[in-house]
């Protein structure tokens, strides 16, 4: 994972290599055709290992009780809806991608799309553990819903928390549509590719064959296929902005000095969207290089990326500067005095550190140099995710452990339950993607070719 030269000359190339359409077919149907490395097997075991520490504690905590977290009175909600927060901003990248980047032409996205899309899937499942397990009865998850029942009992449509249920299983399902689409003429190259002639072989065939949709690549198939995408794409393209604008009205909404801002909707979206690409760079990154994938996801598109990175950058770090401005120009003391807790407070380390990431760390990004160095962006990618997270615990400890009334103050101290299930959240999220690694492309087979040299050049030339 070391730096590339930089050539200024150069033409921007999304495809390397000069590879065929065969080409471009073995390459990224390689990882699901041969055996897996031994690096991946080592990486799925640490992976399990992490999620099996989450589920003992979640069946520990079921037994217990949630008195095993470090939530008290008054930061009630704690580390899951900090967690929450955070994977519902991981999933982000992937439906912003895939629906508004190709709704702009951005085709730089073709070798990068079909990995977020999937990401955004699992991060979904990541996020929605958090509110059930919060409950401190999952079991009873089934409230939450709006369903007619002999209590007479319906759920409380103002509340914020259940504008997440629908914004959130929306997403998710929508996002979940959106992939498997995309991946019907992958599976129908896949089928074609498999060798039904043993056991193993017709088995995968048959699965192909079923999830392809009897896709023949003719032309009516495509006709079909790009309506449906561009309808998708369009029906996704307002859940970006709508579902994290929604989590923060979880915030917003209430009368908690640091939450009652206008700001929270753009601002959230904003940071969903840069930690949603960090993670995409965290990911690509180690796959590109462990299954030598430099000539399908070049340094161009990811140096792209980097680009997203730090222009969203710049977003979050204004947001955390207006809202200085505007707790000063409000006079209102309860309010200043939050920001100034947040910043020389009793939890001023997560603070600075929140502002190192995310602010500071992506201005390397400045330099062309730094934005084609696949260590430099990796290294970044991880503060992003580290500065993210933090900003969440920032925004809920801030302002829950001291509000208006001193004599309600208290302070709030994680334990080890809750940095278990933290880490089982990302050991689920990790092996998930491992998982997709060996069963789906991980590269949209169908449209990298759209941007391949050998294919079509005409989709790129007005990039170069």
């Amino acid at each position: 994972m070391s730096s590339e030269p930089i050539d200024f000359s150069k033409p921007t190339v999304w495809v390397g290599g000069g590879m065929t359409s065969a080409q471009l077919d073995d390459a990224i149907a390689a990882p699901m055709e041969k055996f897996p490395p031994s690096r991946w097997f080592i990486a799925i075991s640490i992976t399990l290992g992490m999620l099996m520490t989450g589920v003992i504690s979640i069946l520990i905590t079921a037994y217990y009780g949630v008195g095993m977290w470090g939530n008290n009175n008054p930061v009630f909600w704690g580390f899951p809806i900090i967690n929450f927060v955070f994977w519902i901003g991981i999933g982000h990248a992937g439906t912003l991608i895939s629906a508004v980047l190709f709704l702009f032409r951005q085709w730089w996205r073709n070798s990068i799309a079909r990995a977020a899309e999937a990401m955004t899937v699992f991060a979904v499942v990541c996020a929605m553990v958090f509110p059930v397990i919060h409950t401190g009865r999952p079991w009873l998850a089934h409230y939450l819903l709006p369903y007619p029942s002999e209590r007479n009992l319906w759920t409380n449509f103002t509340s914020p928390l259940e504008w997440d249920v629908f914004a959130v299983s929306t997403y998710g399902t929508v996002s979940f549509v959106f992939w498997y689409v995309g991946l019907i003429p992958d599976f129908g190259i896949m089928r074609d590719r498999t060798d039904g002639s043993t056991f193993l072989g017709a088995v995968k065939k048959t699965i192909y064959s079923f999830f392809s949709w009897g896709w023949s690549n003719s032309n009516r198939h495509w006709q079909h296929y790009e309506r449906a995408y561009l309808i998708l794409a369009g029906f996704a393209t307002p859940l970006v902005f709508s579902v994290h604008t929604i989590v923060s009205f979880d915030f917003a909404t209430s009368v908690i000095p640091g939450w009652h801002t206008t700001i929270f909707p753009p601002y959230f979206v904003a940071g969903a969207v840069f930690s949603g690409f960090a993670m995409v760079v965290t990911v690509m990154t180690i796959v590109r290089w462990v299954f030598h994938l430099e000539d399908v996801i070049t340094i161009d598109t990811l140096e792209k990326v980097c680009k997203v990175l730090m222009a969203t950058g710049l977003m979050v770090g204004y947001a955390y500067g207006i809202e200085f401005f505007i707790a000063w120009y409000g006079q209102n003391p309860a309010e200043s005095f939050v920001f100034f807790n947040r910043a020389f407070g009793p939890n001023s380390a997560g603070y600075w550190t929140m502002v190192i990431c995310n602010v500071i760390s992506p201005q390397l990004f400045w330099f062309k140099k730094c934005r084609r160095s696949i260590a430099v962006m990796f290294i970044v990618a991880i503060f992003v995710n580290i500065g993210m997270w933090y900003e969440r615990y920032t925004i809920v400890v801030s302002s829950l452990s001291r509000d208006y009334l001193p004599s309600s103050w208290d302070a709030f101290n994680f334990t080890r339950y809750d940095v278990a299930i933290l880490i089982g959240s990302f050991g689920l999220f990790f092996t998930l993607v491992l998982l997709f690694t060996r069963t789906l492309p991980v590269v949209a087979m169908a449209e990298i070719k759209g941007v391949a040299e050998n294919n079509q050049p005409s989709h790129h030339g007005d990039e170069h």
